[in-house]
């Protein structure tokens, strides 16, 4: 038995995906209690150069369409959804 404390729910599923890699997606001799330290979001993101909203929200929710979601998490340090900075630290909200 695997158990464990992931800091955000994203970071759960990060390690959920490993887990599969190795057992397939119904992994039978593999039991994993993984909890999670923050459940008031999904993730933290760190932007990295060449990133946009965008890119991000696909990353975490698949559809690129959503960043207002991201954007309006995070006007304390964002004016326009258009301008994000290397370095800046993001909460990406539960859905």
């Amino acid at each position: 038995m695997i158990t464990g404390t992931a800091n955000t729910p994203y970071e759960k599923n990060l390690l959920w995906d490993e887990i599969k890699k190795v057992g397939g997606d119904n992994p039978t001799d593999i039991i994993a209690d993984i909890k999670f330290a923050d459940t008031s979001i999904f993730a933290k993101h760190t932007v990295k150069s060449g990133e946009t909203l965008g890119k991000i929200v696909k990353q975490y929710y698949g559809s690129a369409g959503k960043y207002t979601v991201i954007f309006n998490a995070n006007t304390n340090i964002l004016k326009n959804p258009d301008v994000i900075h290397p370095g800046q630290e993001l909460v990406i909200p539960n859905l």
